[in-house]
């Protein structure tokens, strides 16, 4: 009974959700994007357009379209938590001024927490997995 259960649940999700707005999907993103944003800063020290371009080159799969009034809020929210700093320098190429962003000591212990946690994190989701896909075997 249970088997047919997790089996009779699993295929109604799989019909009902759409990756694009699935509401649980949404959270996942949210939940680890922030540490997307360390990492690439951690990197090497960058600005927000070049940030934008990776994460639609890299990530647009997984993230969907990087737009800058996503990315700028969070720059802002590291900023204010004191995980990253910013310099703004003289841009080459319209004679504006960019602002480059790069981590804090903090930002760089708390990167490490986060990745830490993000690998057990995993381990432990990935065995719950493992424990219905044995179920819909």
């Amino acid at each position: 009974m249970y088997n047919y259960l997790a089996l009779l649940c699993i295929s109604t999700l799989k019909r009902r959700m759409t990756m694009a707005d699935n509401k649980y999907i949404q959270q996942f993103k949210k939940g680890s994007f922030e540490m997307v944003l360390l990492c690439l800063i951690a990197k090497k020290e960058t600005y927000g357009y070049e940030i934008i371009t990776e994460l639609n080159e890299t990530g647009d799969k997984i993230f969907g379209y990087a737009k800058e009034g996503t990315i700028y809020p969070m720059l802002y929210r590291l900023q204010n938590a004191g995980l990253v700093q910013c310099r703004i320098a003289p841009s080459q190429a319209n004679g504006g001024s960019k602002k480059y962003y790069s981590l804090t000591d903090k930002g760089r212990e708390t990167l490490q927490e986060l990745i830490s946690f993000w690998r057990s994190y995993t381990v432990c989701v990935d065995s719950f997995i493992d424990i219905v896909k044995k179920l819909a075997r």
